[in-house]
């Protein structure tokens, strides 16, 4: 549920805030969503960036859209590399083909990568080593949150990928040396970016997928989940909104097709 910011959305925003949360304490405890704050910026379709906040549940398809990357991930723009947090929607965004694509939508979260959530999940960060994929890749090294997927391919799923370019999640690529994982005790701020159309980035020196909900994303979720995880998004009007995947993911011992 968004958080309002003027006293006249303070009513409505509020009944269904307390709806959606009498739901949540009268769902039975083994299956009961923890709550968590995501932080958006995005462009509207009139050019005005909006700012807002949502209390919506901790669950895989709404954290994935904002655990990619952490504070300091140097992000390749037009006007040289900046670092995620001082990104604003209208920036320029230099995509994988060496286009610009207009940054439409900035999400972000905090939480505690070491501490388990109600199901006992934890949320690992990976730390990439710098030069461990070549010269400069990454520059200097870099921390990905749990959703970030990476253009290249570890050895034990090249006889999927039949030597064709996929997208892999990072922890994927843990060896315990050049990529480890990592779970600091204190809140970390996660990040995750949406251009018009799904593409890859450069964060330096490595190429990494901008958000896209991937296939079927939403198809095991009721309509009222479905109509919040919208919310999140001011950019877009549904699901086909996000357009095609640039690229195949690999995921769970398998390669995901492209959409549609």
């Amino acid at each position: 549920m968004t958080i309002p910011r003027s006293p006249t959305q303070a009513p409505h925003t509020a009944v269904e805030t307390n709806s959606f949360l009498n739901d949540v304490a009268n769902t039975p405890c083994a299956r009961r969503a923890q709550l968590r704050r995501y932080e958006v910026n995005a462009l509207t379709s009139c050019g005005e960036m909006v700012q807002s906040r949502h209390i919506a549940p901790a669950l895989p398809m709404f954290e994935d859209a904002f655990c990619a990357f952490t504070r300091g991930s140097l992000v390749e723009t037009d006007q040289g590399p900046m670092a995620i947090e001082d990104l604003l929607p209208g920036d320029k965004i230099i995509t994988g083909d060496g286009s610009t694509q207009v940054l439409l939508w900035k999400g972000s979260t905090v939480m505690v990568p070491g501490r388990p959530n109600a199901r006992g999940r934890t949320h690992t960060l990976t730390r990439i080593m710098a030069d461990t994929f070549g010269m400069q890749r990454p520059r200097s090294g870099v921390i990905a949150g749990h959703s970030a997927r990476l253009l290249a391919t570890p050895a034990h799923l090249r006889h999927l990928s039949l030597d064709k370019p996929i997208l892999t999640p990072v922890h994927a690529f843990l060896d315990g040396t050049s990529v480890v994982e990592t779970l600091p005790p204190t809140p970390v701020e996660l990040f995750h970016l949406c251009l018009r159309r799904h593409a890859l980035i450069n964060v330096d020196g490595l190429q990494f997928e901008t958000y896209h909900p991937g296939i079927g994303a939403t198809r095991t979720v009721g309509q009222p989940l479905r109509d919040l995880y919208l919310s999140l998004f001011t950019h877009i009007d549904s699901l086909t909104d996000f357009g095609p995947q640039i690229l195949p993911r690999a995921g769970d011992g398998e390669i995901n097709a492209i959409t549609a």
